[in-house]
């Protein structure tokens, strides 16, 4: 397959920016807050902005989006501030809508993504749509909820299949159980492995909803630029804290002025520059990893405490101990580590362990 993406999506007909921005509010929440927003964004130098106007909730009773009613104040801003509007379309009727609308950009959402039947509905109402509509849309897919590489390949392949050219992936990390460092753990891994089979395809990052909170949107946001992404798709709120929705991980349109000064993308200096380079990303990847395993294991000795306590169980079980540590360095060995090493890394995991059970509260 040969994709394209859209490139006059600027007002002045230039190629996108490097990296390309696509901000704005999670949901589109009424007129003076999606005009406001919008022009703060486009003073910053955004040129495309986003905005929620069905919002797919988790469990009902959430705010769950304005509906075709928020349509016009999309409309309005673009008018106004010249830049791109992009939403996100769940179904064969929101497509309709939203084309009819004039946006420039629809999105699949992760749970959508997750369901074939789902995207085949949209693919095939594209084809319902006049033409004069189909040659300005562009869409982008996120990647499933669920760390499936082959259903987010699958998604574009029923799009293409429907006569779409113009695509973009977004990776927004992945639903993980218990307690982790980020709301959707970014699992680097597939998309890179996503850009390594499909490289023409535009690859955009949303640090948003993998951080779940704003203070680390920047950060896994410069990762992805080390990454070689593409771009950014970024949640900003003119007053985040009184957002609808999502409010912990939207940021401010000062905030992102401040993140997109922080980016660069990788100089490739030399062949050797770049090897260290993604090998230093390989390691920050990898560190981010064992924080989520250590969490998880202190989650699991958490619980352990309180059905000791309940059962009257002592914490210390010397026997359990040494075995593990015994265990665990003849594992270490065959892997090619240092018996020694992992003795001493087991120990101080095994102090902090007995601190939780002690006081599983």
């Amino acid at each position: 397959m040969e994709f394209k993406f859209l490139q006059s999506l600027l007002t002045d007909g230039s190629t996108l920016q490097t990296p390309l921005i696509i901000a704005g509010p999670c949901s589109a929440e009424s007129r003076d807050q999606v005009l406001s927003t919008a022009k703060e964004l486009r003073a910053a130098g955004v040129s495309i902005f986003r905005a929620g106007v069905w919002k797919p909730r988790t469990r009902p009773g959430c705010f769950e989006g304005i509906g075709e009613a928020a349509l016009p104040w999309l409309q309005e801003a673009k008018r106004l501030t010249g830049m791109a509007i992009a939403t996100e379309v769940a179904n064969a009727t929101h497509l309709q809508l939203a084309a009819k609308a004039g946006v420039d950009i629809l999105w699949i959402g992760a749970r959508t993504v997750a369901n074939p039947f789902t995207v085949q509905e949209i693919a095939d109402a594209w084809n319902e749509l006049p033409d004069e509509l189909k040659n300005n849309i562009s869409f982008l897919i996120k990647n499933p909820v669920n760390a499936d590489l082959e259903l987010w390949i699958g998604a574009f392949e029923r799009l293409y299949k429907a006569g779409i050219r113009r695509l973009g992936a977004v990776h927004r990390g992945f639903s993980s159980y218990g307690a982790t460092a980020y709301r959707n753990p970014p699992e680097w891994r597939i998309p890179i492995e996503f850009h390594r089979r499909h490289p023409e395809i535009p690859l955009i990052c949303d640090p948003s909803h993998i951080s779940g909170r704003r203070e680390n949107v920047a950060k896994i946001a410069r990762q992805s630029m080390n990454l070689n992404f593409d771009g950014l798709m970024i949640e900003v709120h003119n007053n985040p804290e009184c957002a609808l929705s999502d409010a912990e991980q939207q940021i401010t349109p000062a905030q992102l002025i401040d993140l997109i000064h922080t980016l660069s993308k990788p100089v490739n200096c030399g062949s050797s520059d770049t090897e260290l380079q993604n090998l230093r990303n390989e390691i920050d990847i990898l560190d981010d990893k064992l924080i989520e395993i250590l969490a998880k294991r202190m989650e699991v000795s958490r619980a352990i405490g309180s059905l000791k306590k309940l059962n009257g169980i002592p914490v210390i079980q010397n026997e359990r101990y040494k075995k593990l540590v015994t265990d665990r360095a003849e594992l270490a060995s065959d892997a090619g580590l240092n018996p020694a090493f992992i003795k001493k890394i087991l120990s101080v995991i095994h102090e902090e362990s007995v601190k939780l059970q002690l006081d599983p509260q």
